[in-house]
């Protein structure tokens, strides 16, 4: 089975509505689509097979004017002829890898509902995301949700440490080195004598 994973266009949009009324009860008007699409570009994904056909998709977008920057998933679906195949998880991956490169996201946040184990194990052990909480009644028919988050490394406590240690170190060296040095050489050097951090 050939799936590819990629960009979703304007043109795609009916198709992946459709798999959300095929796939899910959380539905949404066709506007909320294109607002989506307009809006964040970036950060809407689709599976296609050998034929054209999409059988899934990732809605995700960046909460607006939010400190720090994240983003949050909308909706992720995958018909069920196409499932345990690890399309999910390769279209959640492309959405989280886009939030950090286009808009600098520091984590992502979505709600899962608490009755759904499938969806529960997905984003907690394939994925990385903790329960943040429970909220109570979050859907339509009143069933409870987990609202969840998964940390990206940008976000991460140590992480940030290291970047400012970096950028004090370009500092000094930019300063201390003779005029035929560059920034981007200091960089570089930079790069080469700071040891890589690693977490298990």
């Amino acid at each position: 089975m050939v799936v590819s994973i990629r960009q979703a266009t304007a043109d795609d949009l009916i198709q992946m509505q459709n798999s959300n009324l095929w796939c899910l009860p959380e539905n949404y008007q066709f506007k909320y689509y294109q607002y989506h699409i307009l809006s964040w570009p970036q950060l809407l994904h689709v599976a296609e097979d050998n034929k054209g056909k999409i059988v899934g998709y990732v809605l995700a977008k960046m909460e607006e004017d939010a400190v720090p920057a994240h983003g949050h998933i909308t909706s992720l679906a995958v018909l069920r002829t196409h499932r345990k195949c690890g399309i999910a998880t390769r279209l959640m991956r492309q959405a989280h890898a886009r939030m950090q490169e286009a808009f600098g996201a520091h984590y992502c946040s979505l709600h899962v509902r608490y009755t759904n184990m499938a969806a529960f194990h997905l984003y907690s052990q394939t994925l990385g995301y903790v329960i943040e909480k429970v909220e109570e009644g979050y859907y339509a028919d009143g069933e409870d949700a987990y609202s969840m988050k998964v940390t990206f490394p940008a976000g991460q406590p140590n992480n940030e440490k290291k970047v400012k240690k970096i950028k004090k170190k370009v500092e000094d060296t930019a300063v201390s080195s003779d005029s035929s040095n560059t920034l981007a050489e200091s960089v570089e050097k930079i790069k080469l004598d700071t040891p890589s951090e690693t977490t298990s």
